[in-house]
């Protein structure tokens, strides 16, 4: 009668639906916190780590995917489409206890765990900010790593395909500067399939960095959530499922939205 699972199925979802809509959880099994607070302690970490990523990925993975492109089938193109495979087939586990090993163990320059160092509290604005940094050096890697491969791909191969098109052909004929061509027409037009992804990349703020949140010992909804199922307090992990949910529903939204800037015929009414 605690929890109200003595009243009728149909009343219990009516009233877990409308405490969902207002981000009322409730409160943790384990220590009696409110769940939204908890997650509002954990959020920000999970959005630093996976904006940081996702900035390296896509920075990247435009500069490889161009040029790939632009030198189809010569040693460029060869060597990024080695290290995709590369990419692909090395577990990002495996990877992760490596670089922690050599770089945190070995010789010991990189800290392998947490966002913070002890002393935190008592560094300087700058120091603050150059500790965080250190900190996300190796998971960041370690993500923009393993998501480099795919959209590296993505982009090598929507923009070999835009530089088939009839247009961009008519703008070489035209004799426009190369420059101009790849980066406002050809590029634009191959953000389309790039754009998609990032839209389903916006629910992985919550569970894509799950693993390397657990492995760094990284403060993050990750974390939490993995915690939260190894100690039943399904509270929070109801709370953690739902705001991955609304992101789902966000990001696919903005890539909407997206599109219409980047396509002029998309047009929403």
């Amino acid at each position: 009668s605690l929890y109200g699972l003595d009243r009728p199925v149909h009343i219990q979802y009516a009233e877990w639906l409308r405490r969902v809509v207002m981000f009322d959880f409730g409160e943790s099994f384990v220590d009696n916190r409110s769940v939204i607070k908890k997650i509002g302690e954990r959020l920000p970490a999970t959005i630093l780590l996976n904006i940081c990523a996702l900035a390296v990925i896509y920075f990247l993975s435009f500069i490889i995917g161009i040029y790939a492109a632009l030198k189809r089938n010569g040693l460029f193109d060869k060597s990024a489409a080695i290290g995709t495979f590369v990419g692909y087939s090395i577990p990002d586990f495996w990877l992760a206890l490596l670089l922690m090993m050599f770089f945190g163990v070995h010789l010991g320059i990189l800290p392998v765990s947490g966002m913070v160092s002890v002393n935190h509290e008592s560094l300087s604005f700058a120091g603050r900010i150059a500790d965080i940094a250190k900190h996300l050096i190796l998971p960041v890697f370690v993500l923009a790593f393993t998501g480099l491969a795919s959209l590296t791909r993505y982009m090598k191969s929507s923009m070999v395909d835009t530089l088939s098109q009839l247009f961009i052909r008519a703008a070489y004929a035209k004799g426009l500067p190369e420059k101009r061509i790849i980066f406002r027409n050809a590029l634009k037009n191959s953000m389309l399939p790039m754009i998609t992804i990032l839209g389903m990349a916006l629910p992985g703020l919550i569970g894509g960095s799950f693993i390397f949140e657990v492995i760094f010992s990284w403060p993050g909804m990750g974390r939490l959530i993995y915690e939260s199922i190894m100690s039943f307090d399904y509270p929070v992990v109801m709370g953690g499922i739902t705001i991955a949910a609304f992101l789902t529903i966000t990001g696919n939204l903005l890539a909407d939205i997206a599109y219409a800037y980047v396509d002029p015929r998309i047009r929403y009414k």
